[in-house]
Order: C-alpha cells, then sequence, then structure tokens
C-alpha cells in the first residue's frame, strides 16, 4: 500500500452538486445536530419525527420486493429483506449494516431502504439489512453482536420465514457504509475465529464503504478537509463518545483498526477478500487508508476503490456518477465469487 496521501481538492470541501443534493446533505446534517445532546444522550422522540421511516414494500419496487423479518425476537432484533423478482434462485446473500455512527439512522430510513433495493438489483442478490442496536443506549459490543446474530440466523434455515425464496448463504457478503462498515469488519472477525462452527453461511467478502475508524490523533484529511459534508470532527468525536466504553478513548479496538484487539482474526483463512471504498472528499479518508494498510500487512486480499470527487455516503445520492459505478463494481465483485472460501 502506498503511503497516506493529502484529500484530492484540499482547497475545496466538496465537489459540484445540485441544489437539491446540497439540501438533502443539509437535512442529514440538521437530523444529527438538532438530536444529540451535550449529555451524551439523543433525544429520539425528534429523531422519529425527522427520520420516521418507511415501510417494507411487497409489491415490488424497481423491481425489487421487501419485507421486515425477525432475527432474534429475544433482543429484539429485525432485519428488512430486499429480493429483487423473477430471477431464478436462490440468490447469493449482502447481509448489510447501515450508517449513522452507531447512532442514527435504521434499516427503515429512506436512504438506506432505496439503497439496499439498488444493491439488490443491480447485484441480483438478496439483501438482509439488520436494523442493530443503536449507541448510546446500547454501546460496544452491541451493534457488533446483533451482526453477528445475524449471521446465526442465516445459517440456520429453519430459522427463515417459510414463504421466503431459498438463500444461498454459501456465497454471503458482508457489507455496510461508514459504521455500518465497521460492523461489517468486525462481524468478519467474529466470523473468522469460528468459522467451523457454521454449518451453511460462508463469508464469500467484504464490502467497507468509506468505514469509520478513527484514533486519537488528528490525521490530515481530518484537518484539511474540516467543515466537509456529513463528517466533521465533532460529529465523529461525539459519535465514539456514544458507542465506546464509558472512560475508553479512539485506541479502542472498535476505533483504531490497527490495534492488536482489532487485528484479530484476520490473518484466519475464513477472513473474507475485501472492497474498501475511498472518497477524495471524505475527512476519514486517511483513517480507511489505514485499515487498508493493515489488511495487507495479514496478507489479506483488499480492493481499494478510489472515487477523488467523493463526499463520505456519496453513494446514497443516486445523482453523482461516482454512486452508480460503485454499484456496478459491487455486482462485479458478487459475481465473481465462488463463495468457495
Amino acid at each position: 500500500m502506498a503511503d497516506l496521501k493529502a484529500p484530492a481538492k484540499a482547497r475545496r470541501l466538496a465537489p459540484p452538486m445540485s441544489w437539491r443534493t446540497r439540501l438533502s446533505i443539509f437535512a442529514a446534517g440538521y437530523l444529527t445536530d438538532a438530536t444529540c445532546r451535550a449529555d451524551g444522550t439523543i433525544n429520539r422522540r425528534l429523531l422519529t419525527y425527522l427520520d420516521p421511516g418507511v415501510p417494507p414494500s411487497a409489491a415490488p419496487r424497481n423491481g425489487v420486493s421487501s419485507r421486515d423479518i425477525d432475527v432474534d425476537p429475544a433482543i429484539p432484533l429485525r432485519a428488512r429483506l430486499f429480493q429483487p423478482v423473477g430471477l431464478p434462485g436462490p440468490l447469493p446473500v449482502v447481509l448489510f449494516f447501515h450508517g449513522g455512527g452507531f447512532a442514527y439512522l435504521s434499516a427503515a430510513s429512506l436512504a438506506y431502504d432505496a439503497a439496499c433495493r439498488r444493491i439488490a438489483r443491480y447485484c441480483g442478490a438478496a439483501v438482509l439489512s439488520v436494523d442493530y442496536r443503536r449507541s448510546p443506549e446500547h454501546r460496544f459490543p452491541a451493534a457488533y453482536d446483533d451482526g453477528f446474530s445475524a449471521v446465526r440466523f442465516l445459517d440456520d434455515p429453519k430459522k427463515h420465514p417459510a414463504d421466503v425464496a431459498p438463500l444461498d448463504v454459501s456465497r454471503c457478503f458482508l457489507a455496510g457504509d461508514s459504521a455500518g462498515a465497521n460492523i461489517a469488519h468486525h462481524v468478519a472477525r467474529r466470523y473468522a475465529m469460528s468459522a467451523p462452527s457454521f454449518a451453511n453461511v460462508r463469508i464469500s467478502g467484504l464490502i467497507a464503504i468509506q468505514p469509520f475508524f478513527g484514533g486519537e490523533e488528528r490525521t490530515p484529511s481530518e484537518l484539511q478537509l474540516e467543515g466537509a459534508p456529513i463528517v466533521s470532527i465533532s460529529r465523529c468525536d461525539w459519535m465514539w463518545r456514544a458507542f465506546l466504553p464509558p472512560g475508553a478513548d479512539r485506541t479502542h479496538e472498535a476505533a483504531y483498526a490497527a490495534s492488536p484487539a482489532a487485528a484479530a482474526g484476520i490473518d484466519y483463512p475464513a477472513f473474507p477478500p475485501a472492497v474498501v471504498v475511498v472518497g477524495g472528499y471524505d475527512p476519514l479518508q486517511d483513517w480507511q487508508r489505514r485499515y487498508c494498510e493493515m489488511l495487507t500487512s495479514k496478507g489479506k486480499e483488499v480492493r481499494v476503490l478510489e472515487y477523488p470527487e467523493a463526499i463520505h455516503a456519496f453513494y446514497v445520492f443516486p445523482e453523482f456518477a461516482e454512486s452508480k459505478d460503485l454499484m456496478l463494481r459491487i455486482k462485479e465483485f458478487v459475481a465473481g465469487s465462488d463463495g468457495s472460501k
């Protein structure tokens, strides 16, 4: 891997974009800033109003149907299953974890409902979007536990609803963006260390879209791109405080990808090949490249997709050309795996 790079277009904080996109980005920032409190709690009542979620749709939308299913009633843990219609099955599965700094958004949020629908349509795959527990009410390791529970759910076909089309869980991919990509990484670690205990699931790949990692230092990209869309130092600091165990700093294994604890399990054979997406206007890009360097140092296969004109979470905005290109790259990654890991 190359040394850390300076962020693309460092003199600017964002690429050109339409006023509609700017308005959507402003709304996303407002949703966060208006509901997080200085004492580390979230105004969930206001957040429910600002992010009400959209219902699933048994009738296909853009060729994809969706339904909500129980993954583990004891938690309780639910997920939204997206299935493209008219394709011969069984279909590969993308186990997806949404972003939102561990604290915000859900599988039913409009942006993620639409994004998972696009992934299912482009890839010809079922997408199971996990509605994991959120911080600060549920700190580390709750989100990771929920992600691993979803893998266990897929491994037991008796738990699948009887009217769900058959799933080919021997071709399963872990995917997510931002905090969701962080969760996908840690779930992949847990899977790799316990792979022999799974009867059916085989993790074929990891798709980490602009993963949310950090550390105690301020990197060049964080400093030079302060004020960029979506991500800011103050928001990230608040989210890590809300997620990490009380008293922990960002050298904790959840945040710092190069820590020995965070790297445990990566050198196991069952840890999958990875695609890591990096945006040139993402303040977190230095941490993402360090994550890639860590995977490579462990002998893992890593493909880095660089989008120099991309902001954080760019792919949830279909108007960006990079968004469609990423969908095509994910399609190639899923289609290129034979599920043999």
